[in-house]
């Protein structure tokens, strides 16, 4: 790797600190930053003026879609509705969907990023690893890759048993026992030590249960094991609606968080996504075993199932990350719109609290979107999440000169918290991952990514007319699942 010099009009270099004026920001050939010294601002060209560096950014949850659901004919509905329509998806070729998705990440700013895996072919999730693995290479993205570990619950979260009798009488047996073909925690584990091999500095395995409702207690004690011994990161969903609400109070009438906390899965080295029905006790308890939780605002109100306690969260202490769960609010995988967002509702006044609102402050979400998510990707000790001697050359360089055309201020505005109100993707000029250049004068530079989405719609659209989805039984399927759900079943009623 060569080493090279930006030129820009400003620097955010950290989430506490106050922005600099202009700097020449040297990279070397180890890809970390050599160097960040100021520089003449009347030497720098009218582009190098607009350009403001800053740490690049940190998707802590996603899923890795370069497919988006809605161009599949799966509208937004409540998650657990919306998860059944998911048959509608053809399958396609796990590099190209993985590239795809990295790619438009990239564009966007973001140099992390968790992905959280869904098989499209169960038997051929190894081969699904590789692709991903691939790709992250290729593109130049930071991935962790989350192993699924799901042996509980399939289509409801109970007894399927139960959920037989709201089928018709042709599909009691199958739904009755559907949970016994699922993947053994013991054959995931061996997979995965399988899957080790795919590791490089781009791509590493964490351990991934995709939620406690979907995973048997003795695979969630498994895991927490393994973790405590290998030191690898657990990254899990909780808590996300209120069906999941309903189920874990009725199931664990000794506090869920404080039972998952018994078990050894609360610790530093564990996220949890969404958490948006999560109680003030839970919060404390999870700030105080170093758990982060990583939010994923967009894709919560596009599913229905509430806000994240944003302003809970932070009071509370807890680490905070942000995620885009591959369902940005306009499927364009904007990490700085769902920052402005999350910035957004972070400010919203308490409905308990009396006097004048406080005034925002931009630390909290550049945080979370900087170092916060970051640390929850590739560790604690990684080192980035800032702009300084030494750190990683994972810089992002945003292109004031749209988002500024009415400015009329002195200069170009610096200032934290007007670049939130709005950057958005189209401002994109560079990103740096490790001092390489995944995306140049606003173009993705590893892969053709217009090619890519193309020759993606195709294979879907071919697919689709190969092996339509039988939507007569996906509508059978739902209708089953909500009246389970209305009788209460998930909460062990008869």
């Amino acid at each position: 790797m060569h080493g090279s010099t930006w030129h820009v009009g400003a620097v955010l270099p950290a989430a506490d600190a106050p922005p600099l004026g202009a700097h020449a920001i040297t990279i070397g050939g180890d890809g970390r930053i050599a160097a960040l010294a100021p520089c003449d601002p009347s030497g720098l060209t009218t582009a190098e003026a607009a350009l403001v560096a800053m740490p690049a950014l940190a998707n802590a949850h996603d899923h890795g879609r370069g497919l988006a659901t809605l161009a599949c004919g799966v509208a937004d509905a409540p998650l657990e509705h919306w998860m059944i329509d998911l048959a509608r998806q053809p399958r396609v070729d796990a590099y190209d969907t993985a590239a795809l998705a990295l790619a438009r990440l990239a564009g966007s700013g973001v140099a992390a990023v968790y992905h959280c895996h869904n098989t499209q072919n169960g038997a051929a999730l190894l081969d699904e690893a590789e692709a991903v693995s691939r790709a992250a290479r290729d593109t130049g993205v930071r991935v962790a890759f989350g192993w699924p570990f799901f042996d509980a619950n399939p289509l409801v979260y109970g007894d399927h048993a139960e959920l037989a009798r709201f089928f018709p009488p042709e599909r009691r047996a199958a739904i009755a026992t559907m949970d016994q073909g699922l993947r053994s925690c013991a054959t995931n584990m061996a997979l995965f030590e399988r899957a080790q091999a795919l590791e490089h500095d781009t791509f590493a395995l964490h351990y991934h249960p995709v939620a406690p409702q979907w995973a048997q207690p003795a695979t969630l004690v498994a895991i927490a094991a393994a973790s405590a011994a290998s030191g690898r990161r657990v990254h899990t969903h909780l808590l996300e609606t209120r069906l999941q609400r309903e189920w874990a109070d009725a199931h664990f009438p000794q506090g869920f968080v404080p039972w998952l906390d018994a078990i050894g899965l609360l610790s530093p080295r564990l996220t949890v996504a969404h958490g948006v029905w999560l109680r003030a006790d839970e919060l404390a308890l999870l700030a105080a075993r170093g758990v982060t939780v990583s939010v994923n605002v967009s894709s919560n109100l596009r599913l229905r199932s509430g806000l994240p306690p944003l302003a809970q969260i932070a009071q509370a202490g807890v680490d905070l990350a942000l995620g885009l769960d591959g369902m940005g609010l306009d499927d364009d995988a904007d990490m700085l719109r769902e920052i402005r967002l999350a910035h957004l509702l972070l400010g919203q006044p308490d409905r308990d609290a009396r006097g004048p609102v406080a005034l925002p402050g931009t630390q909290a979400v550049l945080h979370a979107a900087w170092s916060g998510g970051r640390a929850a990707i590739l560790g604690p000790d990684d080192g980035g999440g800032r702009l300084a001697p030494g750190a990683p050359a994972d810089m992002l360089l945003i292109d004031r000169r749209r988002v500024a055309q009415d400015w009329i201020g002195h200069g170009w505005p610096a200032d934290p918290a007007w670049l939130l109100a709005r950057a958005t993707r189209a401002d994109v000029a560079h990103l740096l991952v490790g001092g390489r250049a995944v995306v140049r004068d606003g173009q993705v530079t590893g892969l053709d990514e217009a090619a890519l989405a193309a020759r993606l719609v195709a294979q879907a659209r071919a697919a689709r007319a190969a092996t339509p989805p039988d939507t007569a039984r996906i509508a059978q399927t739902q209708a089953a699942t909500h009246a389970f759900y209305a009788a209460g079943c998930h909460c062990g009623q008869p």
